[in-house]
């Protein structure tokens, strides 16, 4: 895990160096100024006056010692500040590298990657985890190199001024080494259960707010506040309980420190009036004070860094898990780069999700489709209509036989030369915010303006992007929340048309487009596009009527192949399909006039 995370640090090691060698310096400084003030109390008592010489620290002088300490404390302080911008600087850039690994990582992940981890979990991930550990790597190059490092300069110190005294101190390192081992082992499950909360916990945010429309259409806010407050009160008493164990750290310490302080006053009072002391002066065991303090608030800070690496320890695996996760899918060892034509062969096809799933979602399905032919799929719900087209681009790998196109197999290809030749427009498909302009550039970068209204035409989305006051560069609100569902599928299509892809599918693209607008679609594809092969998923009949072939899918298997009129004579699910939606006649005829106004309008 820690080779994992070291990676991510990259050009800020120089940084990360520099912390802790300054955070020494500014300990070894803190550390030699109660012994440089001992010495000051030294030579007031033997009356060496305000200057003295500068042969020995003996023989100093008020004003010698005073320039010292000056000299000691700006130098100290010059270290901490600049420990604490590097500290920051490597911190906050280790954070940065973080995000972005995960980030690029999860968009090379396969489909099948993705659905491992929910997207709540990806966002917790990528914020509060991330968060935990950038924390933690801070106090690991500042706080816990200083404390270590200031226990053990000042153990030393206090040795050199208290003699044997100073064994009080190592006396009580081991309980609270031992305290603190104990607080770690009970707390660290605790860590572990309650980020998978948070998990559930983001879920209900996102579920909520992403179906905030049917929430409130179904009066369903009460019901939803309290799945939140019980996940929510969830995280809350995993924390609490884990707080309650970290609650007993500064007692603890608390404890120990007035203990050690109660025993160097007694003891040192008491061998300096006793005479048997003889190093033992009052100004050496009030530095020895400090020394103690220094000790145990090391020790302390100290505490408070285990009590963050307990922590991120937990978020530390959660991200390394997003980090080594490999992609199921890998270009090949000599990929090709171009696709020959739009031509898809489905040979003995079968695919399941998952390895560990009992049956499979297609079964032994054999296709033929031409370059430039228009295909139409029908099927119920469940029938494996998105994940057969899925296999086309590549977003899966078979699980046996294999998928063909341009007379190759899709694993035989470069990922990107492939999923650019493979235009995809779901049903929900995305807008994403900017200008509409932008938006459709998302299918080619260097596209020029005529190129965007040609392709908007074939879409049938020129018209009412005209209507708008900006036209083209009017702004689209994150998820097209300001353009209408039958809007933003044509924009989708649009932007998939300026691919120039080789095989075109709609997955369902013009469900919300009335009749009318759907034939003109259909009509400018067969006009403008008839080398490109079109697969059109559809649940209207009337979408695919005129395609070349229909396919017809049944619980993962191809139930019939043919036109619209030799289905009509033979099949009985597409018979069926077709008689319950053309018995209402003149309202659906009526429907089909609807005009793109109207349609809108709705």
């Amino acid at each position: 895990m820690l080779k994992t995370l070291s990676k991510c640090i990259r050009e800020f090691k120089l940084v990360t160096i520099l912390s802790p060698i300054f955070v020494t310096f500014e300990v070894i400084l803190e550390c030699l100024l109660p012994f440089t003030i001992s010495q000051l109390g030294d030579a007031i008592s033997k009356g060496n006056g305000l200057w003295g010489t500068w042969e020995s620290f003996e023989t100093y002088g008020v004003g010698q010692f005073a320039i010292v300490l000056v000299l000691m404390s700006v130098a100290s302080l010059v270290c901490g500040m600049l420990s604490g911008i590097f500290c920051a600087k490597a911190s906050t850039g280790f954070a940065r590298n973080l995000r972005k690994d995960m980030y690029y990582k999860v968009q090379d992940f396969s489909f099948e990657n993705i659905d491992k981890f929910s997207t709540p979990s990806l966002v917790t991930r990528m914020t509060t985890d991330v968060t935990n550990v950038q924390m933690a790597f801070m106090m690991i190059i500042r706080v816990a190199v200083r404390s270590p490092m200031m226990m053990i300069f000042s153990v030393v110190m206090a040795f050199v001024m208290g003699g044997e005294l100073a064994w009080i101190f190592i006396a009580v390192i081991p309980p609270l080494a031992f305290i603190l081992f104990f607080i770690m082992w009970k707390t660290m499950p605790l860590f572990h259960r309650v980020f998978k909360k948070y998990d559930n916990l983001n879920e209900s945010i996102q579920e909520n707010i992403g179906g905030i429309r049917v929430v409130k259409s179904y009066v369903r806010g009460d019901f939803e506040k309290e799945k939140f407050d019980r996940a929510a009160t969830d995280v809350q008493m995993d924390f609490t309980k884990a707080e309650r164990i970290l609650a007993w750290n500064n007692p603890s310490m608390q404890l120990f420190f007035y203990g050690v302080l109660s025993t160097i006053l007694f003891l040192g009072s008491y061998l300096i009036f006793e005479g048997t002391g003889k190093a033992l002066t009052v100004w050496s065991v009030s530095q020895l004070i400090v020394y103690g303090m220094q000790i145990l608030m090391s020790l302390m800070m100290f505490s408070m860094v285990f009590a963050m690496i307990t922590m991120s320890i937990e978020s530390s695996r959660r991200i390394c898990e997003i980090l080594k996760e490999e992609s199921t899918l890998h270009d090949p060892e000599n990929p090709v780069f171009e696709v020959q034509d739009g031509s898809i062969d489905f040979e003995n096809v079968s695919f399941k999700y998952a390895t560990t799933a009992e049956r499979n979602v297609l079964e032994n399905i054999n296709l033929h489709i031409h370059s430039g032919e228009t295909i139409g799929i029908i099927g119920g719900t469940g029938s494996s209509k998105t994940s057969l087209v899925n296999l086309i681009s590549r977003l899966y790998d078979v699980t046996e036989g294999s998928v063909k196109v341009g007379g190759r197999d899709v694993r035989e290809y470069d990922l990107t030369a492939l999923r650019n030749q493979v235009a995809v427009v779901l049903q929900k498909n995305v807008l994403f915010s900017g200008t509409i302009k932008e938006n459709l550039r998302w299918g080619d970068p260097d596209a020029t303006d005529e190129e965007l209204i040609e392709a908007c035409r074939l879409a049938q989305a020129d018209d009412f992007i005209r209507s708008f006051p900006d036209g083209y560069d009017t702004y689209i609100e994150q998820g097209g929340t300001n353009v209408s569902g039958g809007q933003k599928q044509r924009l989708c299509i649009a932007r998939a048309l300026l691919k120039k892809p080789k095989i075109l599918i709609l997955d369902d693209s013009t469900s919300a487009v009335d009749t009318h607008t759907d034939a003109l679609i259909r009509k400018a594809f067969r006009e403008f596009i008839p080398s490109t092969t079109k697969i059109i998923i559809a649940q209207r009949t009337s979408s695919v009527e005129d395609a070349d072939r229909i396919i017809i899918l049944d619980n993962g298997r191809v139930d019939a192949i043919g036109s619209h009129e030799e289905l009509l004579d033979k099949n009985k699910i597409y018979t069926e399909v077709y008689r319950t939606q053309n018995k209402g006649g003149k309202a659906i005829s009526s429907l089909g006039e609807m005009s793109e106004g109207g349609e809108e309008n709705a």
